[in-house]
């Protein structure tokens, strides 16, 4: 059989398709026939070819359809031929990929290896093209250079199989991260490259290194750094601040890298005048008044944005949702003078007409809106908006809570308030064993179920022992037994301890007890609560047993019966309740022993923290912790000894031995007091180099404290005190405290610890 060709192949070398085709004469098509598929359908290359039987062809027709069937990707080479008035296509089709294997990737998880090569178009069962591999290596490349291992080596290996298959290897050496080797400025005159370091989170390598990893380049982190270095500038009058270049250099064996960030540093300007301009009259005082702009101050951006945030906040917070404040400056550069003129445009006055919940899926709705403060068909209200999200995110049901408020289609003066969350399990079982000095060895296991089938409710059961005290809980806990939010929970518990492991007394306790509690919110930062408790407890004493054990076994007996009612009040506006840096926590709490008890008796204590950062995002926190304490008899009855105070040890007066201060039986020992005071000063700081660590900081405190029993009068003169340094961290297995301290004004029969330390939460 004679043929006349018309065919095209793809070269190797080919950048661009070049189509050339033979000069033939047109003819009408009788047929097509299609040779050299394995797996592609007939059809495809039909519906590619771009001509149908019973049409003409010609040799431009015949360069096209190459070109299309090229373009599909799915062929090494393809030929048209004719025979006749008979098309015939010979193709010669790419592999598919059967498996992909990643060897050594550690730092990246092989499935999100092949999760980056499948949106390259690389995967199990798909056509393999050499160039998208090339591509799809790159990528990964990139994917290690940003993580900063530069020294990273990826080789590919392709392998055919049978049935016109091929298998890819990817073997991967990750090699070590590159470590920042020096950090240099050019251009700066105002502060030194110290300062400009400081401003930095990346760090050239020192003895925390190890730990915060500071010291491996990130793109990201740069880029963050170098904005950091700018707001230092622009906060500080140079308005005019630039970053001319940076450099990033590696050394030839890609292990060390070198930063270098040329800057301009320019003039320092003042502010002149501020002004505010708006739609509204009747607000430009208030709104000028929350500005933070002082002439004749620095220049700084920071109060600028600020100042923004707070003039869109205020109308935010009267009913406008979308507002829109422009603050413009006006440069006078003869006298380095910046004028501030804020274009406020307040939108229209908004309200929420729907309120809609998507996510809880678990949690019900009634619990969700019952912390929403933003009503619906109210006046839209930006603070009770963040509000709610905070009430939300305190909950502790979600690991995450978004509040959108879209404008309603067609109604420009509404929005609805859509309120997104994200479960997270609330079940929890907790095992654990740690050393507190003084407590001894604690064995600590509990489980809970923070939001009860849902209902927001808290059950919980407790075991947690030392060799000084074992308990034994269970408690449930309703935050809304009522729709105006009274609480109310119960728990019942079994209680001994052993004050001998502590040198507190040759004697144990057991007690046994149940307790109802009611609370309200009387705002959102403050609570009130009432309870009643009943406790029998049995006092085992022996021939060591102090005196006053054994004297108060005689008068009362060694088994009491105690009805008592409690009351509380907290208020906390803290930032954080593990490592705050602002805000105030108060508390008041009050117990009363009151009749059918064979005991009677009163306890009143207040504690007050305070904490302040001298100034925004400072790493410097101030602490101040004071405690009071009072309990007495009434009816003729004295404070039984074990509701004594104590003090001494980790948590309040460091150096001392835990609950040793006050007065002592005759065989040397604490036996607490009737009043308590307890007074801490604590500077906070991050470690060196870890600044923005939130797990670990160190502390210079000095404490004050003591305890006196009935009859006392507490004076400062009896004040014990100390002075040292803390460590804290919030280790994986829980938070420690490292103390070294240095007591006075201790006296004879004192106990003093130079070095104390907690591991592990005591409860």
């Amino acid at each position: 059989m004679k043929f006349k060709p018309m065919y095209l192949l793809l070269s190797a070398a080919l950048a661009s398709l070049s189509v050339n085709a033979l000069a033939f004469d047109s003819f009408t098509v009788r047929d097509i026939r299609v040779e050299g598929l394995q797996r592609t359908d007939a059809g495809t290359v039909f519906n590619y070819l771009g001509v149908k039987v019973g049409e003409p062809f010609d040799d431009a027709k015949a360069s096209q359809a190459i070109r299309n069937l090229f373009a599909t990707g799915f062929f090494d080479d393809v030929r048209i031929e004719a025979d006749k008035d008979v098309i015939v296509v010979t193709v010669d089709e790419r592999p598919t990929v059967a498996q992909i294997n990643i060897n050594g990737s550690k730092l990246i998880e092989k499935d999100q290896i092949k999760a980056a090569l499948k949106a390259q178009s690389l995967a199990e069962s798909q056509i393999f093209q050499q160039e998208t591999l090339d591509l799809a290596i790159n990528e990964l490349k990139q994917q290690y250079y940003s993580r900063g291992r530069y020294s990273v080596e990826i080789k590919p290996t392709v392998t055919k199989l049978d049935r016109n298959r091929v298998g890819i290897q990817i073997d991967i050496s990750e090699g070590d991260v590159a470590q920042i080797k020096s950090i240099n400025f050019v251009g700066n005159k105002v502060y030194s490259e110290d300062d400009l370091r400081a401003a930095m989170s990346l760090t050239t390598s020192n003895w925390m290194t190890w730990y915060t990893k500071t010291d491996q380049y990130s793109k990201q982190k740069f880029g963050a750094d170098l904005e950091g270095i700018k707001s230092l500038y622009m906060d500080n009058g140079y308005i005019k601040f630039s970053i001319e270049s940076t450099t990033v250099a590696l050394s030839e064996d890609k292990s060390e890298m070198y930063l270098t960030v040329n800057i301009r540093e320019g003039e320092q300007y003042k502010f002149a005048s501020v002004d505010l301009a708006t739609t509204l009259p009747e607000y430009k005082e208030p709104l000028l008044a929350l500005a933070l702009i002082k002439a004749g101050n620095i220049y700084s951006r920071e109060e600028v944005n600020k100042s923004t945030a707070a003039i869109s906040n205020y109308l935010g917070e009267h009913g406008y949702a979308f507002v829109n404040v422009n603050p413009l400056p006006e440069i006078d550069e003869d006298k380095k003078l910046v004028s501030i003129n804020f274009m406020v445009d307040p939108g229209k006055k908004t309200s929420v007409r729907r309120i809609n919940i998507d996510g809880n899926n678990l949690t019900r709705d009634e619990v969700v809106r019952r912390e929403l403060r933003q009503m619906e068909s109210a006046e839209y209200d930006l603070s009770k908006i963040k509000r709610s999200k905070e009430r939300l995110q305190q909950l502790g049901y979600f690991s995450e809570v978004n509040i959108e408020t879209p404008i309603v289609p067609d109604a420009l003066d509404q929005v609805d308030m859509n309120v997104s969350v994200v479960e997270q399990k609330t079940g929890n079982f907790n095992f654990g064993v740690g050393y507190g000095q003084g407590e001894g060895v604690l064995f600590q296991a509990s489980v809970s179920q923070a939001n009860f089938l849902g209902t927001g409710k808290r059950f919980s059961a407790e075991l947690n022992t030392s060799s000084s005290a074992k308990t034994y809980a269970l408690s449930m806990r309703n935050p809304y037994a009522t729709a105006d939010g009274v609480m109310f929970g119960w728990s019942v518990y079994v209680r001994s301890t052993d004050p001998s492991q502590m040198e507190l007394g040759e004697y144990s306790t057991n007690s046994k007890g149940v307790n109802f509690n009611f609370g309200m919110p009387t705002s959102d930062f403050n609570n009130i609560g009432l309870g009643l408790n009943y406790e029998n407890l049995k006092i085992t004493t022996n021939s060591s047993s102090p005196s006053y054990v054994i004297d108060h076994v005689k008068q009362y007996g060694d088994v009491s019966d105690t009805f008592s009612l409690l009351a509380n009040w907290d208020a906390d506006d803290r930032d954080s309740a593990t490592f705050p840096t602002k805000g105030w926590y108060r508390k008041l709490n009050a117990e009363v022993a009151v009749p059918p008890s064979d005991l009677t008796y009163y306890k009143l204590s207040a504690q007050s923290q305070f904490f302040y950062s001298f100034r925004e995002k400072s790493p410097i926190t101030f602490a101040w912790n004071i405690e009071l304490g009072y309990g007495s008899g009434y009816s003729g009855d004295d404070l039984p000894f074990y509701k004594n105070y104590f003090a001494g040890g980790v948590n309040s007066v460091r150096g001392y031995k835990s609950g040793s201060l006050g007065p002592k039986d005759e065989n040397g020992d604490a036996i607490g007091g009737t009043t308590r005071f307890v007074n801490n000063l604590e500077l906070y700081m991050p470690p060196p180099g870890m600044k923005d660590d939130k797990s670990m900081r160190f502390s210079v405190f000095a404490d004050a404290g003591n305890i006196w029993t009935k009859g006392e009068t507490p004076d400062f003169g009896s004040l014990r005190y100390s002075a040292g340094v803390g460590f804290t961290w919030i280790s994986p297995i829980g938070p420690l405290k490292l103390i070294w301290a240095k007591p006075f004004n201790n006296k004879d029969g004192d106990k003093t610890e130079s070095i104390q330390f907690q591991l592990g939460q005591v409860f």
